[in-house]
């Protein structure tokens, strides 16, 4: 295990220097799931939600907190983000939805936390728009699902720890 990059020898919170790293291309997957009643579900599946098209108010939600990530997260860096993407798989038997969040940019630092706060902010917007109908709604197993690029390299998720 590497040190912690945002303390100072001092202990104090820093924003990392990343003015000397290379710019690479970098792409992050996140993914998360919220699970709800088979009413709601059905609802949202079949955009009758009385609220409107749940999914794709939460891709517009998702899309645009990438874009705010530095304002939320204090030590991340804003980054000019060059393709954002959220997806939703449906899984019936279960009532559940997973968001899926992919983040690109040529730069000097990653864009995993802007894919974990898209696919965050994608997940509480399905809640929001659907809490009347289900307050019972479970936002679980957020989790960066893929990296590539950067000096650390090739990062994907094992499956199995997961399941």
């Amino acid at each position: 295990m590497g040190k912690l990059n945002h303390f100072d020898e001092a202990g104090n919170a820093i924003m990392v220097d990343v003015t000397e790293k290379a710019i690479t291309e970098r792409v992050a997957i996140a993914s998360g799931v919220i699970r709800m009643n088979e009413e709601t579900y059905k609802m949202v599946k079949e955009g009758t939600a009385k609220k409107g098209d749940v999914l794709g108010v939460a891709r517009v939600a998702g899309i645009m907190a990438t874009k705010k990530t530095s304002e939320l997260i204090p030590m991340c860096h804003p980054l000019m983000l060059t393709k954002v993407s959220i997806d939703f798989k449906m899984d019936e038997e279960s009532c559940e939805i997973c968001a899926i969040c992919t983040t690109k940019l040529a730069g000097r630092t990653g864009v995993e936390m802007e894919a974990l706060t898209g696919v965050t902010t994608a997940l509480l917007t399905i809640y929001d728009m659907c809490k009347a109908m289900d307050r019972s709604m479970m936002i679980h197993s957020v989790h960066l699902v893929e990296k590539l690029g950067g000096k650390s390299g090739h990062y994907k998720v094992d499956q199995e720890m997961h399941n």
